[in-house]
């Protein structure tokens, strides 16, 4: 006789935050000092499953930048929404440490939903300066008491408030 198979749905609301930085500074110059402050490593390097815990942290420290972040994608909407009449410089970023990330992946693996974070640079309206937005971390994380969770989700926003801060600054 084969076994039932049961399944359970269950729904956790949340409310995310989101932050949005002005800037007077161009679009270019943004990405230039957004750059300049993070690694880069595809996403295939940094998950390959190969070597031990210590040949994986060295390879990641050696991508990473002085942010303590790598760039692992980079989606340039901008590059095709003009096909639908949207003249605007997009750029979504996918960004993020594996060594930070298993801070929080070991108190909730639920966090590897929300890890790595992401931010999106446009262009302003009138082309003169630009916005970044990015969901705070510990927002999308955090979803039930969990001092060790809490903890570590603060310690990123920190980390992605400095890169976004500094970069949008003249």
């Amino acid at each position: 006789m084969a076994a039932q198979v049961r399944s359970k749905r269950e729904e956790v609301q949340f409310t995310g935050k989101r932050i949005r930085y002005h800037s007077t500074l161009s679009f270019d110059d943004v990405l230039t000092k957004l750059r300049s402050r993070i690694g880069k490593i595809t996403l295939a390097d940094v998950l390959d499953p190969s070597g031990t815990r210590e040949d994986f942290e060295r390879k990641v420290q050696q991508h990473t930048g002085e942010s303590g972040f790598m760039l692992f994608v980079e989606m340039d909407h901008g590059g095709w929404i003009g096909k639908f009449g949207i003249k605007r410089r997009l750029v979504r970023w996918i960004f993020g440490n594996p060594l930070i990330a298993i801070t929080m992946l070991r108190h909730d693996y639920t966090a590897g939903l929300f890890v790595p974070p992401d931010l999106l640079l446009a262009e302003s309206d009138d082309g003169a300066g630009c916005n970044i937005t990015y969901v705070l971390p510990s927002s999308l994380i955090v979803v039930e008491a969990n001092p060790p969770l809490l903890s570590a989700a603060l310690a990123l926003d920190a980390k992605v408030e400095a890169l976004v801060s500094t970069a949008v600054v003249p």
